[in-house]
C-alpha cells in the first residue's frame, strides 16, 4: 500500500462505525480488504478508488463499498468528508462527498469502463454499462442527498442540453442482479414513463469468501462473485415524494383521494408492465407454504420485539391461514417495499416510482423473486393509514407517546383516520380501473398481506422508533378485527 492508502486503512474502520450506512451498530468494525478498484480520471495528485472491505466482526460477513479519494493536498472546504490525513498528508476523502470521485464513478458508467483492481491478483474487477443516452457528463459539480439510510445518491446538476442525473452508489453489495438495476431498467426499455430514465450502471466483480476476504485476516476466497456497485438515472429535481406532499395535504385540510386514485392506476400500469416483460410463475401449493411461512416467521419476530403481540397467536394465525388459502394471481416482480416515499408527483408526467430495491431487511435472493402484486398494494395502503396517524401525532399535544396515547384519539385524530380511509378506497378504485380487477375481491389475502406487513413495521419501530410503534400497533388491532 503507498502511504496514502495505508492511512485510509488504519483510519477506516472508527470512520466506517460512524456512518449511517454502517449496519453493524454497536461494535468496531473488524475489516477485511477485498479489493481496491482504481476509477478512471485521475489527475496529478489525486487519485479516486472504490474500496471493497468485508466486515467479519458480526454474526455473518458483511461486504461494504467505500468511495475513496487519495490527495497529495487538502482539499477546499472538504473538512466534514475527511477520513485520514497525516500531519503533512497524505488526505484521504469520502469519495461519494468529493467532487473527484464522484465523477470518476459516473464516468466508469457513462465511458463503460473496464475498471482493474490496484493489485492485479485480487481478482476484483468492475465494468460500466450504458442503458440509456446522455449527452455529455454533468458539468457543473455534484452534491450528496441528505437523510439516506443503507446508499449514498449523489444528483448531479444537469447543465444545457444534459439532463439531472442522480448515482445511487451501494454501500452493502451482495452477489446477483440488484432489484433497483434490473425492474427500474426492464421498466424504462419497455417504455414506461413511471420510472426515471436510465443512464446505466456499474458492475463489480469480487473473491467471494465463506467468513473472509481477499486479502486480509479471514480466510481464502473460494469463488468469484458479481453484484451491482452504482446506478445511474434521470434526476427529476424541484418535486416532493407523496409522503411529503401527504403531510401537506393533510396540514392544510385538503383531501388526498384524487391524487391516491391517480397513484393507483399509475401503480396498476407499473404491474401490467412488469408482468409482460419479466418473467412470472404461478402461485403452486410450495410458493403458498413457503410464504405462509414467511409471513409465520415475520410474526415471530415481532412477538420477541413487542411481547404483547404473542397474546394475538389465534387471531394472527387465522388471518395468515385465510390469506394463504384465498385466490393468489400468478407472482411477478414488483417494487417490494412501496410507500408513499417511493413516489414521487413529476409535472407533466404524473407519478413517477422509485427505488426499486425491496425491503432493505430482506436478502437480495428474495428480493429477487416474482412476489404477489398484492403486497405493493398493501404497502400502500399501510403508508395511506402511516401518514394519517402520524399527521395526527404531530398535531396533537401528547400523541408523542408522552401521555401514553396512540395518536388515535381526539378530533384530529379522527380527521387523520377519515383522511386515510378515504385515500386508501380511492387507491383501490384506481388501481382496479386499470387492472381490470378490485384489490377488494381478494380481502383475505390483502388482508394477510396489510398484517405482515404491519408487523414489519412493529419490528422496525421497536427497534428504532419506539414513540412511532402504536401507529403500527393500531394498524394490526384494527387488521385482526377484520
Amino acid at each position: 500500500m503507498s502511504p496514502a492508502e495505508a492511512a485510509a486503512w488504519a483510519a477506516l474502520p472508527g470512520w466506517m462505525s460512524r456512518q449511517r450506512w454502517y449496519t453493524g451498530k454497536g461494535h468496531e468494525p473488524r475489516l477485511a480488504l477485498v479489493g481496491r478498484l482504481a476509477l478512471p480520471g485521475g489527475t496529478d495528485g489525486v487519485a479516486a478508488q472504490s474500496w471493497l472491505v468485508r466486515d467479519v466482526a458480526g454474526a455473518e460477513p458483511v461486504l461494504y463499498q467505500v468511495p475513496l479519494v487519495l490527495r497529495a493536498a487538502p482539499a477546499e472546504g472538504r473538512g466534514d468528508a475527511l477520513v485520514a490525513a497525516g500531519a503533512d498528508g497524505p488526505w484521504v476523502y469520502d469519495g461519494c462527498h468529493d467532487p473527484a470521485g464522484a465523477a470518476a464513478l459516473l464516468r466508469a458508467i457513462v465511458g463503460q469502463e473496464r475498471i482493474g483492481d490496484v493489485d492485479p491478483d485480487a481478482g476484483t474487477g468492475a465494468r460500466g454499462h450504458v442503458a440509456g443516452a446522455l449527452p455529455a457528463l454533468p458539468a457543473s459539480g455534484s452534491r450528496v442527498l441528505r437523510g439516506e439510510q443503507s446508499n449514498t445518491s449523489i444528483i448531479f446538476a444537469g447543465d444545457g442540453d444534459v439532463m439531472p442525473v442522480i448515482l445511487k452508489v451501494f454501500r452493502v453489495l451482495h452477489p446477483g442482479r440488484n432489484p433497483d438495476v434490473e425492474v427500474q431498467q426492464a421498466l424504462a426499455l419497455a417504455g414506461s414513463a413511471r420510472v426515471p430514465r436510465p443512464v446505466g450502471d456499474l458492475l463489480g466483480r469480487w473473491a467471494a469468501a465463506g467468513g473472509g476476504g481477499a486479502q486480509g485476516a479471514g480466510g481464502q476466497p473460494d469463488a468469484v462473485a458479481e453484484g451491482h456497485l452504482a446506478l445511474a438515472q434521470e434526476f427529476l429535481p424541484g418535486v416532493q415524494d407523496a409522503w411529503r406532499v401527504a403531510l401537506d395535504a393533510l396540514a392544510r385540510g385538503e383531501d388526498f383521494a384524487g391524487r391516491a386514485r391517480s397513484l393507483g392506476r399509475a401503480t396498476a400500469e407499473v404491474h401490467a408492465t412488469l408482468a409482460a416483460v419479466l418473467p412470472t410463475r404461478p402461485a403452486d401449493r410450495g410458493v403458498r407454504d413457503s410464504v405462509l411461512a414467511t409471513w409465520r416467521g415475520r410474526y415471530a419476530t415481532a412477538c420477541r420485539f413487542v411481547p404483547q403481540l404473542a397474546e394475538r397467536a389465534d387471531q394472527v394465525e387465522a388471518v395468515l391461514r385465510a390469506g394463504a388459502a384465498a385466490p393468489w394471481p400468478d407472482l411477478q416482480r414488483i417494487h417490494g417495499d412501496y410507500h408513499l416515499g417511493q413516489v414521487i408527483d413529476a409535472p407533466g408526467r404524473g407519478w413517477v416510482l422509485l427505488d426499486f430495491e425491496g425491503e432493505p431487511l430482506r436478502p437480495l435472493a428474495e428480493r429477487t423473486l416474482p412476489d404477489l402484486p398484492q403486497r405493493d398494494v398493501a404497502g400502500m395502503l399501510r403508508s395511506f393509514d402511516y401518514a394519517g396517524a402520524s399527521a395526527s401525532r404531530d398535531a396533537d399535544a401528547g400523541s408523542d407517546g408522552s401521555d401514553g396515547s396512540d395518536g388515535s384519539d381526539g378530533d384530529r385524530g379522527g380527521d387523520g383516520r377519515a383522511w386515510a380511509a378515504r385515500a386508501r378506497e380511492a387507491f383501490l378504485d384506481g388501481y382496479g380501473e386499470v387492472a381490470g380487477t378490485d384489490p377488494r375481491a381478494d380481502a383475505a389475502l390483502l388482508r394477510a398481506l396489510e398484517l405482515d406487513k404491519a408487523l414489519y413495521e412493529a419490528v422496525y419501530e421497536a427497534r428504532n422508533r419506539p414513540d412511532w410503534l402504536p401507529i403500527p400497533l393500531a394498524g394490526v388491532e384494527r387488521l385482526l378485527q377484520g
